[in-house]
């Protein structure tokens, strides 16, 4: 400020090296004491008045004191150049003033107020993200009665059916649920150990099923290194014996096998005519756990022969 005011004196023909560094000391004076007065006169700004930082009041009382300041260093600088006749120029030293005044008022209130839209914003994305954290907790909490559900409904069919498996099936279910103990609470398991929960739950699908269903896999050993959701894959597995037939005179086909993207489960449609009862979970709940998690898409491509679902393929490492 003190330099922009020096200007006009060093563009006069009539410069005087004096009287430019009176008059700049004067103007950057006046913009220290005017800066820090509105500093510290700055309301807090509180949840109850979040608006009451700008006043008409507040502004009046900053520019009248900054007349008097103005006033007292102008005939400071008046003791200084007593050569001069400040009737004139008194004026237009008190307009200077109000014109800073004025800039510095408004300059720190939209400071502030940047910065309270700026903790807004942060406060939105919080509770975005907390309500976002809630409801895949929410989604993470289905999969157990998910897996209960179906789980007892093939118990049952083996019991009703007098099936000898049933003990051994009763003895890899415990085992298998004590798995799920385990992991439930984990966001992210590695591929290999998911392939090692869906190996165990293959098992009791063939308990059930027999001959009537097959899982073939082919997965590259470096996707096994990558992530996925917990129990993604049995309920993909799951989706496909709900909707198609399977038996040994038609049985089912399940193709697990990974791309340069993605995990793919494919199997031979062959549906139902009379649809099983749905708890709503399934692919739902997988398709919402990727957009969680990573904000990915499952795809699923339905052709007249084949139902495929792609998972986009989580890597512990971002340059992957």
């Amino acid at each position: 400020m003190g330099i922009l005011t020096a200007i006009p004196k060093i563009a006069d023909h009539h410069f005087v090296l004096y009287e430019a560094l009176v008059d700049a000391a004067v103007t950057s004076g006046f913009s220290l004491l005017i800066w820090y007065y509105n500093v510290y006169t700055f309301p807090s700004y509180t949840a109850k008045n979040a608006g009451g930082g700008f006043g008409t009041k507040r502004l009046l009382r900053n520019l009248l004191v900054g007349l008097v300041i103005m006033f007292v260093l102008s005939c400071i600088q008046q003791y200084l150049l007593s050569h001069l006749n400040f009737g004139p120029v008194m004026l237009m030293f008190e307009v200077r003033g109000i014109l800073i005044n004025l800039t510095f008022y408004m300059f720190i209130h939209l400071l502030h107020q940047s910065y309270l839209n700026q903790q807004v914003s942060l406060e939105l994305e919080r509770t975005t993200s907390a309500n976002l954290w809630a409801q895949y907790e929410l989604l993470k909490q289905q999969v157990n009665p998910h897996f209960l559900f179906n789980s007892l409904n093939t118990l049952k069919y083996m019991v009703e059916s007098d099936d000898r498996q049933a003990v051994n099936f009763i003895l890899k279910l415990s085992d298998f649920y004590r798995f799920t103990l385990e992991s439930r609470k984990l966001d992210l398991i590695r591929l290999s150990e998911e392939s090692e929960i869906l190996d165990s739950y293959v098992y009791l699908l063939k308990a059930r099923f027999e001959n009537g269903f097959e899982l073939k896999k082919d997965i590259s050993e470096e996707v096994y290194a990558s992530m996925i959701p917990p129990f993604t894959l049995q309920l993909l597995i799951e989706n496909c014996i709900k909707h198609n037939i399977v038996s040994e005179g038609k049985p089912l086909h399940i193709y697990l096998y990974s791309t340069a993207e993605h995990i793919v489960v494919e199997n031979n449609i062959q549906l139902k005519r009379v649809p099983e009862s749905s708890t709503g979970i399934g692919l739902e709940n997988i398709s919402q756990r990727y957009q969680h998690l990573l904000d990915g898409e499952m795809i699923i491509d339905v052709t007249a022969e084949k139902f495929i679902v792609k998972l986009p393929i989580i890597y512990e490492r971002h340059h992957h």
